[in-house]
């Protein structure tokens, strides 16, 4: 009996690798044109005039070129090199030429500083979403264009230095080169002021000036914290000697007019959780050449209103952190099928979403009406601003980080993963609530503007009576707020500071409720203030109150 020889068997198809059931690459979108809920936060804002910018900027920032040069710049971190092959030091930065086109995009679009440039109603809202357009989509390099765009009222304390200085702030031009600032075509301005003795009590600064003639002062000391510390100047503050406690703000420039670079030592680069792109660092000045900016021993009034102006952009980019969250969460859900049904049309898929969307939407709100109010001059504007910045500041920072945890949960595995953005997100939000003023700084401050600034009160409580009677929740959300401002006012300091979190909190969710009820349609207001005002709401998010057209809130968000 013969058999038939041995054959090998052939080589089966790659089934396995036939991919079905995920959703598209979500590139190539126009990231403000696909978001309604900016698009006429700008117009109602006075920024209408802007459109045509806004709509170039989110086709850029949409575009598959720039969200793979945001995924470059944070994979490739920045590098410190202290010295050269030869000993000398050099205290230098090298960043992945990605961050340096991310970057140079934001400033040629005028995220710094354009609402400074071409003041107009409108500027300040108009420049906040650019700068959130480009924190949207990399969120790292918004720190050196934040912190340039809040250095100009602060440098006008010095009118010789500004008339020098502020037209290179202004300019849209970036060179990434350490060199000296007149050479350039436009110039970056960071900050540092905390120290490892002091964090946010800035008055226990050690950092010692010392006259040096001519005009200019010797800075000596350490900083703990110093952001983006390639820039080309530095707002510092350091005792003059005119007493403890009461430091001055000076501006020390990387690189001097005759292009000898200044006495400023890079230690490390912060290995920090988020914010990787950005190299944020610790330094010493040794012997650091710096000119006085306002007066001597009040350094800290001076520099005020640039923290100040970086508080909002963290609003800014808070929100923006948010909208990336829907955005990517929704495009998910949108093209992913379970059990029969897209995920999206899963109820309790759907009403985990647009409680998402809800908070998306009242933290655009609140932005760009904070921005509104630093683009009208008026008195009751300037109060209002004064305390809503801080109160707005605390709230929409803080519901960041769960928010983006949420978000990346609708992505399931994939969101936990480096592959997409979800988990660089979830790791930026929280930097947003800590710099510039953790929780607790931010309440104390809310407390001493009641004590010491009473108008801002009135401003805040007028711009919530704007929707007096509009809803029944939000009227006695309103009145039991003004009785826990009288109780804190009538309060001792420590009790005052116990209370300080609950008012700061029922005067944000005042404030967006109101901003809801007035530029939110009709289905969203109402989802809104019953979710976080009425008593049929949860603790997670997904719990919305019965009889909530989940659908209809996600229909302004899914682009």
């Amino acid at each position: 009996m013969t058999t038939a020889p041995h054959r090998p068997l052939a080589p089966a198809p790659h089934v396995t690798h036939e991919v079905a059931n995920q959703p598209p690459e979500r590139a190539d979108v126009n990231e403000y044109l696909d978001f309604p809920v900016l698009r006429e936060a700008v117009r109602a804002f006075g920024g209408g005039w802007g459109e045509d910018e806004l709509t170039a900027v989110g086709s850029l920032v949409g575009s598959a070129e720039f969200q793979q040069a945001a995924d470059l710049a944070n994979t490739h971190e920045p590098v410190l090199r202290t010295h050269d092959r030869r000993g000398r030091r050099v205290d230098e930065v090298d960043y992945h030429p990605a961050y340096h086109r991310v970057i140079a995009a934001a400033v040629g679009h005028g995220a710094h500083t354009s609402a400074w440039a071409s003041p107009r109603e409108g500027a300040n809202v108009v420049r906040g979403a650019v700068f959130s357009l480009f924190a949207q989509v990399e969120p790292g390099h918004s720190c050196p264009v934040s912190m340039t765009h809040a250095a100009v009222p602060t440098l006008r304390h010095a009118p010789d230095l500004a008339a020098t200085w502020e037209p290179r702030l202004l300019a849209r031009g970036y060179d990434g080169a350490l060199a000296a600032p007149a050479t350039k075509p436009g110039v970056l301005v960071g900050m540092a002021m905390t120290e490892k003795q002091g964090g946010s009590d800035v008055r226990a600064n050690t950092t010692r000036a010392d006259a040096a003639g001519s005009g200019a002062w010797l800075l000596t000391g350490h900083k703990w914290f110093c952001s983006a510390p390639m820039s080309d100047a530095f707002l510092v503050l350091a005792q003059t000697g005119d007493g403890a406690g009461t430091p001055s703000c000076f501006l020390a420039p990387r690189v001097l007019d005759d292009g000898e670079r200044n006495a400023l030592r890079i230690q490390r680069l912060k290995d920090k959780v988020g914010n990787r792109s950005n190299a944020s660092s610790e330094i010493e000045l040794d012997g650091a050449v710096g000119f006085l900016v306002g007066e001597a021993g009040r350094g800290v009034r001076t520099i005020i209103e640039m923290v100040q102006r970086t508080r909002l952009d963290c609003v800014h980019g808070s929100a923006a952190g948010m909208r990336q969250s829907v955005a990517e969460a929704l495009w998910h859900a949108r093209h992913r099928a379970a059990f029969g049904a897209l995920l999206v049309d899963q109820p309790a898929m759907t009403a985990v979403l647009a409680d998402l969307a809800l908070e998306s939407e009242a933290a655009t709100l609140s932005s760009m009406r904070l921005a509104a109010a630093y683009d009208a001059e008026t008195e009751q504007e300037r109060a209002f601003r004064r305390l809503a910045t801080a109160v707005v500041k605390y709230w929409v920072c803080k519901r960041g980080p769960g928010h983006a945890y949420e978000a990346m949960e609708c992505l399931g595995g994939n969101g936990y993963t480096e592959a997409f953005p979800l988990g660089r997100r979830y790791r930026e939000q929280p930097v947003m609530a800590i710099w510039e003023g953790s929780g607790n700084v931010i309440a104390l401050d809310v407390l001493r503007a009641l004590a010491r600034e009473p108008e801002t009160v009135d401003a805040f409580a007028a711009e919530l009576a704007t929707t007096a009677g509009a809803h029944p929740l939000l009227d006695a959300h309103v009145a039991q707020t003004h009785a826990l401002l009288a109780q804190v006012r009538g309060a001792d300091a420590a009790q005052a500071q116990a209370l300080a979190r609950r008012l700061v909190e029922r005067l944000a969710l005042g404030l967006q409720s109101s901003l809801m009820l007035r530029h939110a349609p009709s289905a969203t207001a109402e989802a809104f203030v019953a979710a976080r005002l009425g008593a049929d709401r949860g603790h997670e998010y997904g719990v919305l109150p019965h009889g909530t057209d989940a659908r209809a809130v996600l229909e302004r968000h899914m682009g």
